[in-house]
This record gives C-alpha cells, structure tokens and sequence, in this order.
C-alpha cells in the first residue's frame, strides 16, 4: 500500500484549513494519479491541484516536491483563503522595516524563503484581483519585491496550487485572472473526493485506526463486516479528514475492541434501492473475452467504453449522462476531459439560438 502521511503539528503554516492528514493509493483512480505525479514530479512545470476540501492536496503537493529535483530545498506553504490581502502579500513577497504599522523588522516572504525549492499555494481561487496581478508579475519576471521596497530580488520557486473552485468559472465571472490561470494550469492534477474512489476508504481507515489506537493505549481493534459496508456507503462530504474525526469519535465511544456501525454518527448514508435483476451475462462474456487478451491498461479500456456508449447513447448530454452513470457532472466531465471526449471548440448557434443571444 502506498500512504502519504504528515504530522498536523509541523504544518502550522496552513492555519485555519481542513486538511487531510493521509492518503492511500489503493482505488484505481488513486492509482492513476500517482502515475500522473511521478510523471510529472521530475520537472519544473508549475502544478495545479484541483480537489475538494480534505482531499489530501496538499499531501499531493509534498509528494510532488518530494519526487522532484528540488527535494533537498524548503517546501514552502501558505493558505490564501486564510489571511487579508495585505497580509498575504506580506507573507509571499516579504516587507521592509516600517514597511506599514507592525512592521517592526525586515521579514522575507515566502518566495524567498523557498528559494530554489518549491512554494505550495493553497486555495489560490480565493486570490483578491489585486493580488493576482502582483503575482503575476513575479511568476513572469521570476523577480519579487518587498513591501515598502523598490528593489527587485531574483527568485527561482517551483509553484504547486491548490483550489477547491472551478477557475474556469471563476476566470467567465471575472472573479480570477485569465493570464494566471493558464499560467497555473501547466501540468493539472485531479483529486477526486473520496467517495470516488472507495478503494481508498478501508486502508485509510486502518491506518487511522493505528494512529489512534496507539495514541489511545488501546490492542487491536477490529471493524465489523456490516461497519466495514457502513463506511463504504456513506458519501463523506468532508473527505478524508471527515474519516479521520469519525474514526477518532468512534475509538472514543467504542466499549469494546470491534467498531460497529452505532459508534460511527454518520448522516446521509446511501440507501441501496431495490431494484429490478439486470442481465449482465453479455456483458460478463464480453468482460472474459478482454481478460484472456490481457492488453495494457485494461481498466482504463473498459471505464472509457463505458463513458463513451453513455455519453452517446445520451447525445452528449453531460447532466442526462451523469445522471444515467450515477455519478457527479464534476466527475463526468474530467473523465470526458481524460479521454478527449471533452469538446473545446464552442458549440454553433442555431439560427434561433443566435437570435435569442442578440
């Protein structure tokens, strides 16, 4: 099992964040993604993390600074969402001495800091306009300048972003410069949330539960077979730090040493409906047929199949195909995207279409 893990304690630098503390790479989606970050790790192309919050991006970051050549140089990490405007220029480009009220000392910002190493911004979405335009600028001339300075420092830091929003949205509301996201958006990784990839639930779960067992003084603990289907039929909004605090509530309330589904307070779990029997034998012969041939990346043969008749069976309608799939629009459109099934050239406008536009 691959698990990326960091103690919450030396990672104070992303105050007021819910963050995931581990990540496993178990589910085939995981999988495909760490193939994605040990691709892209070596280089210097600037990443972006696009994932809900508590998804592991930032665990996802480090393992991208951990794989690349700057490893052995700070990783540097701030949270956009978390600080004032002002403060956050601070902080990223540093400030002279009387620099603004405070301003008791000369400080380096973080590009300085993390000189030769890389800078992880997270929820970079959340950037004031002003602010973006300064940043910019330092991502172009490679150059940042103290607040209450005129001198330009030369900087070289690989950036890694992170966001929680969807920056094309955001870039069509003019809430987010065009210029920076496709300056962002050189090398993208995708974090699904956790209830899309179940894989991941159960070794996630074991690896909380001993963490805190052992915190707890407690021997081994166990998971009930009807815990075990309770865990991976609830939806986790809160992603993986949501499992790590019920696992931890749940160690707490247990009277014994198996956990069973009444220690966990989970709301919102999916209810399986019946439904009618459906024929799979065609399917199932079609599936064995594959398997003998055994070519390369066979999952990734039959989801893209799947998506594929979905997708035209609907006429490519993403929300009918979503919904016909069982699975988010978000998810929908990064698999089309991932398979090139994603258009990029703007729909043409009917006769009437372009008469109700004007």
């Amino acid at each position: 099992m691959t698990l990326l893990a960091f103690d919450e304690l030396q990672s104070r630098s992303l105050s007021h964040s819910v963050r995931a503390t581990a990540l496993v790479f178990e589910d085939p989606v995981s999988r495909r993604l760490l193939d994605q970050i040990e691709r892209i790790a070596p280089s210097d192309a600037t990443v972006l993390i696009i994932g809900e919050t508590g998804t592991g991006k930032e665990l996802v970051a480090r393992h991208v600074h951990a794989l690349s050549k700057r490893s052995q140089k700070t990783f540097g990490a701030l949270n956009c969402a978390a600080l004032s405007e002002n403060l956050i220029e601070s902080e990223l480009f540093g400030h002279e001495k009387g620099a603004f009220t405070g301003a008791q000392s000369t400080k380096d910002g973080w590009f300085e800091t993390a000189n030769k190493g890389s800078l992880f911004l997270d929820e970079v979405g959340d950037l004031p306009l002003g602010l973006q335009a300064k940043l910019l600028r330092v991502l172009q001339e490679r150059e940042v300048v103290k607040v209450g300075s005129r001198q330009p420092v030369p900087v070289d830091v690989r950036i890694i972003a992170a966001t929680n929003v969807n920056l094309e949205e955001a870039v069509a509301a003019s809430h987010f410069r065009a210029d920076l996201y496709y300056r962002f958006n050189v090398a993208t990784l995708h974090l699904s949330p956790l209830r899309d990839r179940p894989g991941d639930i159960l070794p996630l779960t074991q690896h909380f539960l001993k963490i805190y067992g052992d915190r707890l003084g407690y021997g081994e603990i166990k998971l009930s077979p009807a815990t075990e289907l309770a865990l991976l039929n609830y939806d986790w909004p809160g992603n993986i730090r949501e499992l790590e605090n019920a696992i931890h509530r749940a160690l707490l309330v247990c009277p014994g040493n198996r956990l069973r589904p009444e220690d966990f307070k989970l709301s919102g779990v999916r209810t399986l409906e019946s439904n009618p029997a459906v024929s799979t034998t065609s399917l199932e012969s079609a599936l064995q047929r594959l398997c003998e041939q055994a070519p390369p990346k066979l999952f990734e043969i039959i989801e893209e199949t799947v998506i594929r008749t979905a997708f035209d069976f609907c006429e490519e309608n993403q929300v009918q195909t979503a919904k016909l799939l069982d699975i988010s629009r978000n998810v929908l459109r990064h698999k089309l995207g991932l398979y090139g099934m994603l258009s990029t050239t703007p729909k043409k406008l009917t006769d009437e279409e372009a008469i109700i536009s004007d």
